[in-house]
């Protein structure tokens, strides 16, 4: 079992910044990828950015050169700095391992931490 931890979301202004946390912990599998996803009210869950083992990283087009992904694979954690934000990017921020044993593939997914962006 695998818990996955996020901290610094909050409240901030528009044009603001933040930078979001996640530790994972437990009994750690091979890992494939790390990445953050986002909810709205009312919206489907989204990607907001992932990076692969691989060494493949992908951002969501709405956030792309404000925010940045960052993993330490040896610490088993993955931050996301996002700049100049906007209302719109309000929503509860999940933290996402996705794992291999073998042939299998599993997801992991933290409890999430709320971004709000208002003035």
């Amino acid at each position: 079992q695998v818990e996955l931890v996020e901290s610094g979301g909050g409240l901030v202004q528009p044009g603001g910044s933040l930078r979001l946390s996640c530790a994972a912990s437990g009994s750690i599998f091979s890992i494939n990828a790390m990445g953050w996803y986002r909810q709205a009210p009312g919206k489907e869950r989204e990607l907001v950015a992932v990076k692969h083992t691989d060494g493949i990283t992908t951002y969501a087009e709405s956030v792309k050169g404000r925010v940045t992904i960052s993993r330490d694979n040896a610490k088993n954690t993955v931050s996301l700095q996002m700049s100049s934000l906007k209302p719109e990017d309000t929503a509860i921020y999940f933290c996402h391992l996705r794992y291999y044993i073998g042939a299998r593939v599993g997801d992991y997914w933290g409890q999430g931490t709320q971004v709000t962006v208002s003035s």
